[in-house]
């Protein structure tokens, strides 16, 4: 079982160490990561879910940075503030956004071009040219990058490894913490009887029961709802889809009135005649018992959702709520595609592009009889 197994009680997690991989085989993920992120003073949870088996260490460490990447990205602009009133669709304010990372590069000391083409990729989701940083390197800058955004020291990744990839993983995130990358815990089945792995046991709290926030009519729950096909898509669905239900409130059906982004984001799509069906802030339940969330922009019969993300999307407990219900919408069915503020400013026609080649290809899949996730 590795170098024992310690028992924590009354939910603290003073105890787990921070400064090297654990295991911890009985922890639900999701129970966890919120309670780091609503109770810890020095821990940011990132949950790590490897898309792909892995087979050596170093695929461990490049996805686990790809993933502090990720989470980098969506967290602008907490790392870099002037971008937080968006940034002008030109070359102009791509280049003032460079040359705000480039200030603050300097002064806290990341190396290289890291910060400066990190923000150009955050605004345009393209990948400036140049000489990739030394992994080691690229460790240490992300870690402590999305540790500083959440307002955090350090930064936990949380990973379930897959079935017989238990000890690759716990050598690739060995590897990181050794290099001033993220500290790794290692949950699930998976993690259990690790060679030199120290268990750990969390009593974490039992997960809160759903509150019953139910419209004044009956929604069934969206697992029930049937399946769509491409022929199904009408210009403007008279009526909500089950799952979804339209409450009280001047923003139920169109953007929201405070948000720039959202509004830019509709004006390009009204020009798109493969957007018909959209619709703008609607709530929308999993099931009977479960707390209604607001979606920003749905394509109910596509069963796409798209999320425009502003700054208190930074907040810990903001992100993580935010990353379990996404979780959540994809076992729904659902897919979920997150746009900063940032980029929906610089580059709307790159969201709409993005946005529309999801969605014919959704439609695609759905004439020829394939399904996405639970019905």
């Amino acid at each position: 079982m590795g170098e024992g197994r310690t028992l924590l009680v009354n939910r603290s997690l003073a105890d787990v160490p921070s400064d090297r991989v654990v295991a911890l085989p009985d922890a639900d993920t999701d129970a966890l990561a919120m309670l780091i992120a609503r109770d810890h003073a020095v821990l940011a949870a990132v949950v790590h879910r490897p898309a792909a088996r892995i087979t050596l260490p170093v695929d461990f460490v490049y996805a686990a940075l790809d993933r502090l990447e990720q989470v980098a990205v969506e967290l602008l602009p907490a790392w870099l503030p002037e971008a937080a009133d968006g940034v002008r669709p030109d070359t102009s304010g791509l280049a003032a956004v460079r040359a705000a990372a480039a200030v603050r590069s300097r002064r806290d000391r990341y190396p290289g071009s890291f910060l400066p083409d990190l923000a150009v990729f955050a605004v345009t989701a393209r990948r400036p040219s140049g000489t990739q940083l030394p992994l080691r390197t690229r460790a240490a800058a992300l870690a402590r990058l999305v540790a500083g955004a959440f307002g955090r020291r350090r930064v936990v990744l949380l990973v379930e490894p897959a079935a017989g990839t238990g000890a690759v993983s716990a050598a690739g995130a060995a590897w990181l913490v050794q290099h001033g990358g993220p500290v790794t815990w290692l949950l699930g089945a998976g993690a259990a009887g690790l060679e030199a792995v120290p268990e750990f046991s969390v009593a974490l709290p039992p997960a809160p029961r759903a509150a019953s926030l139910a419209p004044p009519h009956t929604v069934p729950p969206a697992s029930l709802a049937p399946p769509r096909t491409a022929r199904a898509v009408p210009p403007a669905p008279p009526a909500a889809p089950r799952g979804l239900w339209s409450d009280a409130g001047a923003v139920v059906g169109r953007p929201h009135p405070a948000s720039e982004a959202e509004k830019r984001l509709e004006a390009a799509l009204a020009a798109e005649s493969w957007a018909v069906g959209r619709r703008w802030n609607q709530s929308y339940r999993s099931h009977d018992l479960a707390t209604p969330i607001r979606l920003d922009l749905v394509w109910p019969d596509e069963r796409c959702v798209v999320e425009i993300d502003g700054p208190e999307h930074c907040r810990p407990v903001h992100f993580e709520a935010d990353r379990q219900r996404d979780v959540q919408l994809q076992l729904d069915g659902y897919a979920v595609l997150r746009f900063t503020n940032a980029r929906v400013t610089h580059d709307v026609g790159a969201v709409v592009r993005q946005i529309g080649t999801y969605l014919r290809e959704r439609r695609r899949d759905m004439a020829e009889g394939r399904q996405h996730g639970r019905r």
